[in-house]
C-alpha cells in the first residue's frame, strides 16, 4: 500500500526511460535461438523480462545478466533442450504467447505455467493456428488458459488470416513458422508493432512484408554477433508524457525513447488533444528510432479514438483515459476490444479507478466515453495486479484532491521499478 498526494509545484527535470519491455523481451529470445553471441544494452530487468530469461535457461541457454546488460551465448535452436521443470512465465503474456511459437517447432515436450493473472488470460488465438500447423497442444478448457503442454516439431507452413491485430498473436505464427516446412503468411487486419520483424532482419532472416501481411520461408538459420541497444520503452514513458501534459506548472524531458511507427500512437494522440511536445537528439541508427521528447503543461481537448490508430496504443489507453478526464469536451474510445485480454480487463478496471477519483466515465463494449473538465479527489485505488492501473493511479494522485491510496502497487516492478524513483525526482 502507497500514501499518495497532489503535487505540490509540478513535475520539473529529466528522466531516462527504462528500456522497451517487447525489444527486451525479443532479444533476449532471438538472441537464445541463433547461433553466436549477442550482447544487450539498456535491457529492461522487470519482472516479465526476468521471466523470459529463465525459460531460455531451462531450455540450456548460457545468460549472463547484470541489472540492464545482457549477454547471450545461442548455439542455434537445435541446441535447445527438453527442461526438467516446467517453465514459469510469471505475469508475461509475451512470454507465454512466444513461447508458444517457439516451442512448437522443437521436439521437445515443455510445460508453460504463469501466475494467476496469467491463468485468466486466454491464449486459444494462438494455441489454434499452432495447432493446425502440427503442434500437439494441450491444457485448461482445450487449451485455451494455463497450464499448457506443448509436443512440438514436425510443422507446416500455414497462411493465417487473424481477426485481430495482435503483435503477440502474429510473432507466435512466425516464430513457429522459422521452424515449419514451407511458408509461412499472417494477414493482419491492421499493422500492429513489428519489432518482431525489424529483429528478425537484423538477426538474418528473409522475410516479407507487404502492408498488413508478413511472409518467411521456414528451416532459416538466425545469425548473430549483434549488439542490441534497447531504447526507452514508449508505453512507459506515456505515463510521464500524460503527467508532463496536465499536471501544471510542469515541464519535463524523456531521454532516448523509442518511435517505432507502430507504437507512436500515443504521441498522434497527445498532440490531436493540443499537448506540447518537442523532440530532439533523434537517432535512427540500427533498427529501432529513438530520441528525446520534452512534454510543457497543456490545454487539452478531447478527441475520438478509434480504427486503425488502437494497435499503435492498446497499452496505453489507461493513461488516456486518465488525460481525458481534464481535457474540455469528450473523448471516445473504440475498437478497444484488446483491452479485455490483457493482464486485466482494462475496459472494466479503467473506467472502474477513475471513477472512484470522481471521474465522469462510461464503460462500452469497445471502449469507453470520458467527459472532461474533471477534478479528482482522491482515494483508495486497486491495481488488480495489473501494473499499467497502478501507474495510472500514480499519475493520477498527482492531480488529485486529498490523499490517494494505491494498493498492490508492486505489480509496476513488472515493467518500471524505478517509477516511483523518477516520480520523486521530477517532483524534486
Amino acid at each position: 500500500m502507497k500514501k499518495l498526494t497532489r503535487t505540490a509545484s509540478g513535475l520539473n527535470g529529466s528522466i531516462d526511460i527504462p528500456g522497451d519491455k517487447s525489444i527486451s523481451h525479443r532479444s533476449v529470445m532471438f538472441g537464445s535461438l541463433a547461433k553466436g553471441k549477442t550482447t544487450v544494452e539498456n535491457f529492461l530487468p522487470g519482472e516479465d523480462c526476468l521471466s523470459t530469461i529463465s525459460c531460455f535457461r531451462k531450455l540450456g541457454v548460457e545468460i549472463e545478466q547484470q541489472e540492464s546488460s545482457v549477454t547471450i551465448y545461442g548455439k542455434g535452436m537445435d541446441s535447445l533442450k527438453e527442461p526438467s521443470d516446467v517453465l514459469d512465465v510469471g505475469n508475461s503474456g509475451t512470454t507465454a504467447r512466444l513461447m508458444m511459437g517457439i516451442l512448437s517447432g522443437l521436439p521437445i515436450h515443455t510445460v508453460l505455467i504463469g501466475d494467476a493473472s496469467i491463468a485468466k488470460r486466454p491464449m486459444k488465438r494462438v494455441t489454434g493456428p499452432l495447432r493446425d500447423m502440427g503442434a500437439s497442444i494441450q491444457g485448461n478448457q482445450d487449451g485455451n488458459f494455463t497450464p499448457i503442454s506443448i509436443q512440438g516439431g514436425n510443422l507446416k507452413g500455414l497462411k493465417f488470416v487473424s481477426p485481430v491485430a495482435s503483435a503477440q498473436v502474429k510473432s507466435a505464427i512466425l516464430l513457429a513458422g522459422l521452424q515449419a516446412n514451407g511458408r509461412t503468411t499472417v494477414e493482419e487486419p491492421f499493422k500492429s508493432r513489428d519489432h518482431t520483424e525489424r529483429m528478425l532482419k537484423a538477426f538474418g532472416v528473409n522475410l516479407e512484408v507487404d502492408g498488413n501481411t508478413i511472409s518467411l520461408d521456414g528451416k532459416q538459420e538466425l545469425k548473430s554477433d549483434l549488439h542490441i541497444v534497447v531504447p526507452g520503452d514508449i508505453s512507459s514513458a506515456a505515463f510521464f508524457l500524460v503527467a508532463g501534459a496536465i499536471v501544471p506548472c510542469s515541464r519535463i524531458t524523456l531521454r532516448r525513447v523509442g518511435l517505432n511507427p507502430t507504437r507512436t500512437g500515443i504521441l498522434d494522440v497527445l498532440k490531436s488533444m493540443g499537448a506540447s511536445l518537442t523532440y530532439s537528439n533523434v537517432t535512427e541508427d540500427g533498427p529501432e528510432p529513438y530520441a528525446d521528447i520534452t512534454v510543457e503543461t497543456s490545454e487539452l481537448k478531447g478527441v475520438e479514438i478509434s480504427g486503425d490508430i488502437i494497435p499503435r496504443l492498446i497499452d496505453e489507453i489507461p493513461i488516456i483515459a486518465l488525460m481525458a478526464t481534464q481535457a474540455s469536451g469528450t473523448t471516445v474510445i473504440k475498437d478497444a476490444e484488446e483491452l479485455k485480454v490483457k493482464e486485466t480487463n482494462r475496459i472494466d478496471t479503467v473506467v472502474n479507478e477513475l471513477k472512484k477519483l470522481g471521474a465522469d466515465i462510461t464503460a462500452t463494449e469497445d471502449g469507453m466515453i470520458i467527459n472532461g473538465g474533471t477534478k479528482l479527489e482522491g482515494a483508495v485505488l486497486d491495481s488488480y495486479g495489473d501494473h499499467r492501473i497502478s501507474m495510472m493511479g500514480a499519475i493520477a494522485s498527482l492531480i488529485a484532491n486529498g490523499e490517494t491510496v494505491l494498493e498492490n502497487e508492486e505489480a509496476i516492478n513488472v515493467s518500471y521499478p524505478s517509477f516511483f524513483e523518477h516520480l520523486n525526482r521530477l517532483q524534486g
